[in-house]
């Protein structure tokens, strides 16, 4: 059932475009780790090293292929399917979004809120602005959609005691 138009629906708009790009970088992600399988990490971050024209014998990239040294075939496996999935849950709550579903309202309100302690450990572990940028932007969501739903209940409620008043 689709909903009544409430306003002109910009963050609905800005919200559901922002969660399918991040479900579009997302999959592009997920088809590489996939394609990084039964490869040489250390080799790939060479490649990859050598493509952007970053000094091989930067300190950036060996920690990098220090971490990526400890992950084997089946954790890679795990990532790119955690990515995947992930990608999957940002599209169906971008396209629900844009779409003005309420399901879509409720389970942005879910997942977002439910990935916010994650947010919060890993600003804490090590700080940077980008994480906080990342935490900022989803409370921002997270308390647009739950105002909205509330009025959009207040709303219900209101037209429901007017019906009944006049009946």
């Amino acid at each position: 059932m689709q909903r009544e138009a409430e306003g002109s629906g910009l963050g609905y708009r800005v919200i559901g475009a922002m969660k399918l790009g991040s479900a579009l970088l997302l999959g592009a992600a997920g088809f590489g780790i996939f394609r990084l399988l039964n490869k040489d990490l250390g080799d790939a971050l060479e490649y990859f090293a050598t493509r952007l024209h970053l000094d091989p014998e930067n300190r950036l990239v060996h920690e990098a292929a220090a971490k990526l040294g400890g992950i084997d075939q089946s954790h890679l496996k795990a990532i790119g399917a955690g990515t995947f999935f992930y990608s999957l849950l940002e599209g169906l709550e971008g396209v629900g979004l844009l779409l003005r579903r309420r399901w879509a309202e409720y389970l942005t309100v879910v997942a977002t809120g439910l990935l916010l302690p994650l947010e919060v450990y890993e600003i804490v572990r090590k700080p940077n602005a980008l994480r906080v940028a990342v935490l900022l932007v989803n409370l921002i969501i997270l308390v647009y959609l739950i105002v909205k739903l509330v009025q959009s209940r207040k709303s219900r409620n209101d037209r429901a005691v007017t019906l009944a008043v006049r009946s």
